[in-house]
């Protein structure tokens, strides 16, 4: 009678393999990849390569029907050169770049001779899953400069490392992994961080999400699979089925990462769960503006929960998911909190006009009379004379209003507006 196995590798790796294979991931244990006769089935020519060509090449062939095959082979070249010379963090968000927007090349027409047009390569199809490839790889050795590291899984899209889990067995601390493992592989083999879009730090029992840059304060729980309130099993479950799904895995890559320029440098952030689910939610609210006869909800928040980036995040899905030329009015009723809410979006490079934060009443009425993508405003500055009704300043129905500490006084002031903005979206602290 054999006894039963308490290992990491039987309670948790192995239970977490099927659950990726249960949402449709591929998946393949490495740990012997290099001694098989035939060479690596994944075809790496050495563990120093982190993407996997034989995937990429055909899913961008596969993306990019129209494009002719030098195109998609200056994408590769683009997608994978060499970016040591940059800080990990730097490389990291110039390729997320380049996953989330397409790579630019040069091509030769024929009917032009030698002229050159600039087309984009499509890496990843973000609105239908089916059409991209996810593979997961468990016990994935990579070499760096100087060591080798296996890291226990790794989720390829197209052949791209996007996701990094690391397990650890549910009776060791989860800090370990982060302070540990997860700190060693950035000094050790930092280039396949270059692809990353989150990591998942999990002992079965407790789990956390972060990204690149993340503290271990910031790394996070994920409490619900959904809007519902599913949730998994064990923690790990409904993590993965959280995040990992390709559906929500895609979402998360592609509308819910950010990053922000400090006194520290770069900052990569990732939504925590109620950043995605209530975004989420807004953004189905807005699909059905007409239903909701103008009104998109209210998004509860605690304090220091991210009200500022989960605006962020639904200004930015709205305008890439959504037709419309949106222009996205902030309202707060504090100096202070203006000016911070202001910098947060021109930090993570979504503001790029000037003068756009409302100087007077006057001012106010000015940018809302004009075409600007960003107005932020204190509720104040929506002020008449006594006895003035205030004016109708435009008839467009889509302009979209986030208010700050929407439970406030100010609250009532914007319901009494005589013309307010046909959508609105109320950010508030719980």
């Amino acid at each position: 009678m054999s006894l039963p196995d308490f290992s990491e590798n039987a309670l948790i790796e192995q239970p977490a393999i099927e659950l990726f294979h249960s949402l449709g991931w591929e998946t393949v244990n490495c740990f012997h990849e290099f001694e098989q006769s035939g060479g690596s089935p994944l075809g790496r020519e050495t563990p120093t390569e982190v993407v996997l060509f034989s995937r990429l090449r055909p899913a961008l062939e596969r993306l990019n029907p129209d494009l002719p095959r030098g195109a998609v082979e200056a994408a590769i070249e683009e997608l994978t050169r060499d970016r040591s010379a940059m800080s990990t963090v730097q490389a990291n968000r110039e390729v997320y770049r380049l996953i989330r927007e397409g790579v630019k090349v040069k091509c030769a027409e024929r009917a032009k001779g030698n002229d050159e047009e600039t087309r984009t390569v499509t890496v990843i199809d973000w609105d239908n899953p089916g059409n991209n490839d996810f593979l997961l790889c468990s016990q994935f050795w990579v070499t760096g400069e100087m060591y080798k590291r296996r890291a226990d899984l790794v989720g390829f899209v197209n052949g791209l490392p996007l996701v990094l889990v690391e397990l650890k067995a549910s009776h060791k601390r989860l800090k370990d992994a982060y302070h540990n493992n997860l700190h060693d592989y950035k000094d050790t083999i930092p280039h396949l961080f270059w692809y990353n879009a989150f990591m998942i730090l999990s002992n079965g029992s407790f789990s956390r999400l972060g990204s690149l840059t993340a503290e271990w304060e910031h790394f996070a729980e994920w409490k619900k699979i959904n809007s519902e309130g599913e949730e998994g099993v064990v923690s790990l479950e409904t993590m993965i089925r959280g995040t990992c799904d390709a559906a929500r895995l895609l979402d998360l890559a592609e509308n819910f990462v950010l990053f922000s320029e400090s006194k520290q440098g770069v900052v990569k952030m990732v939504a925590k769960n109620h950043q995605y689910l209530g975004v989420n939610n807004g953004i189905a609210a807005l699909r059905q503006i007409e239903q909701n006869q103008g009104r998109l909800g209210v998004f509860w928040h605690t304090q220091g929960s991210g009200k500022s980036y989960s605006m962020v995040f639904f200004a930015q899905k709205a305008m890439r998911k959504l037709p419309g030329n949106f222009t996205f009015v902030v309202v707060t009723d504090r100096t202070g909190l203006d000016g911070q809410i202001y910098g947060n979006f021109a930090h993570c490079g979504v503001v790029t006009e000037d003068h756009v934060q409302a100087t007077s009443g006057e001012h106010l009425k000015q940018l809302l009379r004009e075409d600007h993508r960003y107005i932020f405003t204190l509720i104040q500055k929506f002020h008449t004379e006594r006895g003035q009704q205030y004016p109708r300043l435009s008839d467009r129905s889509d302009i979209i209003v986030m208010t700050d500490e929407a439970h406030r006084l100010h609250q009532s002031a914007v319901r009494q507006e005589p013309h307010p903005p046909e959508l609105a979206l109320h950010l508030s602290e719980k």
